[in-house]
């Protein structure tokens, strides 16, 4: 059960918003009284602001590519600008844009899934840290994934294992300014169709065939042996983003159903 007024006053970055994972923290955080700022490359990231703003809470949508560092620049200057502060950041932007075995990857997808999976945390702490380091508080939660240890995504696992590493470093470093540094490996998640696909590409039936692959192997690895729901993921995250962890940093918490990743 989550605490009614846990963020009470607290201004939430959210990235990754307009959808899924991200859309759902973003939702609950406001439900708890932040004052939420959604950040997406997606113009339906409006929309999920929108539906917070019905609600009577605080939100403000930014649309921004978090893949670049002015992208990230840009996100936090229309949050501090809006709300004085950022009290949280959760980084959530990433995802699997192909399912192949490591040989099949061409060096462009290669590439292009370390963009999409690593350099927005990067980026995004790099431009929110200041601003915190300024107030000596802060906590920023990162999405990252047990599929460090998987199947048909090297690229992907590697980027999140980076993830990871951020995290333990960024805490080391930044625990003496008051800031806490988290992430939550998240397990196969079951999530409404995507608005906007990750890979516009014709799906072939190899490719069909390697990423059951991937599901197979998920449900397998876990323990519960099934996908876990959205709210899972964000009860999760929130926890960590809370002042309930007060005393929590540098740590890399599984939600996989009892998969470690």
């Amino acid at each position: 059960m989550r605490t009614p007024h846990r963020f009470q006053d607290k201004i939430v970055v959210v990235t990754g918003a307009a959808q899924g994972i991200g859309r759902g923290v973003a939702r609950a955080a406001a439900a708890e009284g932040a004052a939420v700022v959604l950040c997406d490359r997606s113009e339906w990231v409006r929309e999920a602001a929108g539906e917070i703003s019905s609600t009577g809470a605080r939100s403000l949508a930014v649309i921004a590519d978090l893949e670049t560092y002015a992208g990230a620049c840009e996100m936090t200057r229309a949050a501090l600008e809006a709300f004085g502060r950022i009290d949280v950041l959760v980084n959530n932007v990433g995802g699997t844009i192909w399912a192949k075995p490591y040989q099949a990857y061409e060096e462009a997808q290669i590439e292009a899934e370390v963009r999409r999976s690593l350099f927005p945390a990067l980026w995004c702490c790099r431009a929110v840290l200041p601003a915190m380091i300024e107030r000596r508080s802060g906590a920023i939660v990162n999405v990252s994934s047990i599929a460090t240890r998987s199947i048909y995504r090297v690229p992907y696992a590697a980027s999140k294992g980076g993830v990871n590493a951020l995290t333990a470093s960024l805490a080391f470093e930044h625990a003496e300014d008051g800031i806490r540094v988290n992430a939550v490996a998240t397990g196969g998640t079951e999530a409404p169709p995507r608005r906007v696909p990750r890979n516009q590409e014709k799906q072939s039936e190899q490719e069909a065939a390697w990423y059951q692959g991937i599901v197979d192997q998920t449900i397998a690895s876990s323990l519960m042996h099934r996908y876990g729901t959205i709210d899972e993921q964000v009860g999760a995250i929130l926890f960590l983003a809370s002042d309930e962890a007060s005393y929590i940093t540098g740590t890399i918490l599984p939600v996989g159903g009892g998969d470690q990743g």
